[in-house]
């Protein structure tokens, strides 16, 4: 197996941090494509959808159990096998267009970027630690926020001028690249393999899963990123088919929306050292302030402006939120970056598919009325169960400074 080369591991670090976002590029980039999809498929806007959602499900499950994998075989050679299995499915897609080969080969893909993404995730804890670690871990929220910000704008255009195929030849034609890249710069930076004894493993799950601050916080992430999805699921309609604009402009929309993310999260980092408690309460009564003025100005000014502004104000919140809670959950096991990195981003995505999709079709999103309900929905529960959260985190860390 090939180490990561010393004079390499700054060109290296450079490209796992490029690949963190590939996830949301996988997401997020055929978003404008939904309406165009769904009509020349021949299927409801619901199937389309679908889509999306075994992406993210398939995704979110992966990561939960991989960690472990990664952790005791390595991560190099898994992420470059993973990275020529996402090219291939990409161009499978846009070669076969049939909904039922997409739902396939997304679930498949699903696999293929968690092994990618907790592969990375885990490299920066392999190779740093203190206040380095802690740096870059604050940056990942940023960084991943970048996808929604470019992917939709891109496939927006690419929509308009080639199809919505040019979104997948563009997928694989990136992964291929990246391929190249990790062959030629990259290698292994596990340094310490753990044994891979099903009980011992199943034992680090259990005591992950029965940690109260730990589960709730995945929770919380999951609500931040579902409402998110909601947009991102919903826009393209409300946008496309009901407002009337194009492709594009729904690409314009969600650019914002995840610029409004990353602001979220630069925030975050900017005042990573305030408590937790007091700046994630601001945030949540923010979100329910400018929920509350979306749904009570929608039957009186309701339009793609105050669509996209609210929706930005929110998300606003919802990157700040995040990008607090993610540093703690990751930070939370670091003797099994890993399995904790595949909790955190399996459960964060596998939750987040289920609510976003439930909530969308629960209230049949299609307005910004509509829209209001189903984030104040959402939102009531981040209340909760952040006070919850809240709780546990406080015991944890009496615990703690008692044993120190």
């Amino acid at each position: 197996m090939r180490n990561l080369q010393e004079n390499h591991k700054g060109f290296s670090t450079l490209l796992a941090l490029s690949l963190i976002p590939l996830s949301g590029f996988a997401t997020d980039i055929y978003l404008p494509s939904l309406p165009a999809m769904a009509k020349d498929l021949h299927v409801s806007a619901g199937a389309i959808q679908l889509s999306l959602v075994f992406f993210m499900f398939s995704l979110g499950v992966s990561q939960i159990f991989i960690g472990s994998i990664l952790d005791s075989f390595g991560r190099f050679k898994i992420s470059i096998a993973s990275l020529a299995v996402f090219s291939i499915t990409s161009f499978v897609i846009a070669l076969v267009p049939d909904i039922y080969v997409i739902y396939a080969m997304r679930i498949i893909q699903g696999i293929a970027i968690a092994f990618i993404v907790i592969a990375k995730r885990a490299y920066f804890v392999d190779l740093y630690s203190g206040e380095k670690l802690k740096s870059y871990i604050s940056l990942f929220s940023i960084i991943w926020a970048s996808a929604p910000i470019m992917a939709p704008f891109l496939g927006g255009y690419l929509e308009h001028n080639f199809g919505w195929r040019s979104n997948f030849y563009f997928l694989g034609g990136l992964s291929f690249l990246f391929l190249i890249l990790e062959l030629l710069y990259s290698g292994e930076s596990l340094k310490y393999y753990h044994p891979f004894k099903l009980k011992s493993i199943a034992q680090t799950y259990s005591g992950m899963l029965k940690s109260g601050d730990f589960t709730l916080g995945v929770l919380i992430l999951a609500i931040c990123f579902g409402l998110v999805v909601v947009y991102s699921l919903s826009s393209p309609f409300i946008v496309e088919r009901v407002l009337g604009y194009s492709a594009i402009t729904t690409g314009y929309s969600s650019l914002l929306s995840g610029l409004a993310v990353m602001t979220g999260g630069i925030i975050a980092k900017s005042l990573i050292h305030k408590p937790l408690a007091k700046k994630v309460t601001i945030a949540v009564s923010v979100q329910v302030i400018l929920v509350l003025l979306m749904i009570s100005t929608a039957s009186v000014t309701s339009n793609i402006y105050t669509l996209i502004g609210f929706t930005m104000g929110i998300n606003v919140c919802g990157g700040f939120i995040f990008n607090n809670i993610y540093g703690y959950c990751l930070s939370r096991f670091s003797k099994n970056a890993g399995v904790a990195s595949g909790l955190t981003g399996g459960g964060t995505y596998m939750l987040s598919s289920i609510m976003s999709y439930g909530f969308v079709n629960l209230y049949a999103v299609k307005s910004q009325l509509l829209l209001g309900f189903a984030n104040i929905s959402l939102i009531f529960i981040v209340v909760v169960v952040f006070m919850i959260f809240n709780k546990y985190r406080t015991q944890n860390l009496a615990a703690i400074t008692i044993k120190s």
